[in-house]
C-alpha cells in the first residue's frame, strides 16, 4: 500500500506554554493515529484532523526539520513529540522518520521529550542515550491500566501494558529518564484502587522516575460519539452511566478522584517516584543548562 503524504511548511512549533513537561517546541512528523484508543482527545472536531485513523507522513519532513534546527542552532531547547500522533506508529517501523529526526536532534544539541504507547521506542535507545549525554531527555510511556485484557479494549491496536512495562524497564536500565503518563483513567472502568496500585507497583519494578496522572478524562464533540460507540461495543450500559453522570461536560473527573489521588501520592512517595509536574521538569533538566553553556 502506498504511504499517504500531506504537505507541511513547518515541523517545529514554538510552545507558548511550557507547563507541559517544560518543552520549548512541539514536533509532529506524522498526522493521524492508528492505535484506535477509544478515549483519544485528538479525534475531537476542534483539531480538524480528517480520517484520523489513517496515518499520513508530512512530505519532506526531515529536510524541513533539518533546516529549522540549523536556524535555531543557538537555542538548545527541548523538543516534544507525541502530542497528536504517536511517533512510534506502525509506519515508523519501515520509514524511520522519528529515528532520522532523533539523529538531527542529537547533531544539533537539542533535548527531546517523547510520548508513546509503543514498545518500538526501544529500537532507538542508542540515539536517545546519545542525546542525553549533552541535553535533557524525557520519555513518557502512556499506561492507563495494568490489565492487558482491558488494555486490548481501550487501546486495541498498540502494545499491551505488559510490553510497555518491559520497554520502560529497558529504557530505565540504560539510564534514560523514563516515566508513565497515567492518563486518562476512565471513570467507572479504570478509576479503581487496585488499578492504580498495580500501575504504581509495576512502574516501580520497571525503574520509573515519575508517573503523571489524570484521574478522569475529557470528552468533546467528535471524540464523544466515537467513545460512546465503543462503550456500547465493549461495556454495555456504560454509555448511559456517563450521560447520567456527566451530561455534556468537557471534563469528566472521577467521582473518587480525591481519594484515589491521595492513594496514588502515598504509593509514589513510598517508592520514591515523582508525580508533580514542577519536580519532574526540574529533575530531568537538572544539570544540563550549565553543561550546554560550557559546550556551546
Amino acid at each position: 500500500m502506498e504511504t499517504l503524504k500531506i504537505s507541511a511548511k513547518s515541523i517545529l512549533i514554538k510552545n507558548k506554554d511550557l507547563s507541559w513537561f517544560g518543552a520549548e517546541y512541539n514536533m509532529n512528523l506524522y498526522k493521524g493515529c492508528s492505535h484506535g484508543c477509544i478515549y483519544c482527545d485528538s479525534r475531537s472536531e476542534c483539531y480538524h484532523i480528517e480520517q484520523f485513523d489513517t496515518v499520513r507522513i508530512k512530505a519532506k519532513a526531515i529536510q524541513i526539520l533539518e533546516g529549522e534546527l540549523r536556524r535555531k542552532r543557538g537555542e538548545k531547547a527541548t523538543i516534544f513529540t507525541g502530542s497528536m500522533s504517536d511517533p512510534y506508529n506502525p509506519l515508523e517501523k519501515k520509514l524511520c522518520l522519528t529515528r532520522q529526526a532523533l539523529e538531527l536532534i542529537k547533531s544539533s544539541g537539542f533535548g527531546v521529550s517523547i510520548a508513546t504507547k509503543s514498545d518500538l521506542i526501544t529500537r532507538d535507545i542508542d540515539l536517545i542515550k546519545e542525546i542525553s549525554n549533552r541535553a535533557p531527555v524525557l520519555v513518557k510511556v502512556t499506561i492507563t491500566t495494568a490489565d492487558d485484557k482491558l488494555a486490548r479494549k481501550v487501546e486495541p491496536y498498540v502494545s499491551v501494558s505488559s510490553r510497555r512495562f518491559e520497554a520502560i524497564q529497558q529504557l530505565s536500565e540504560e539510564g534514560i529518564f523514563t516515566g508513565i503518563l497515567m492518563m486518562p483513567l476512565l471513570p467507572f472502568i479504570e478509576d479503581t484502587k487496585d488499578n492504580i496500585f498495580e500501575i504504581v507497583k509495576k512502574a516501580h519494578e520497571s525503574g520509573v522516575k515519575f508517573i503523571y496522572p489524570a484521574i478522569g478524562m475529557t470528552i468533546r464533540t467528535g471524540q464523544r460519539e466515537y467513545f460512546y460507540n465503543k462503550l456500547d461495543e465493549y461495556f454495555p450500559g456504560m454509555k448511559e452511566k456517563y450521560i447520567r453522570t456527566y451530561g455534556n461536560q468537557y471534563k469528566c473527573v472521577s467521582k473518587q478522584a480525591r481519594q484515589l489521588y491521595e492513594l496514588f501520592g502515598a504509593e509514589c512517595k513510598a517508592r520514591g517516584i515523582l508525580y508533580e509536574m514542577p519536580q519532574i521538569i526540574e529533575a530531568y533538566k537538572k544539570g544540563y543548562r550549565t553543561q550546554q553553556l560550557s559546550l556551546f
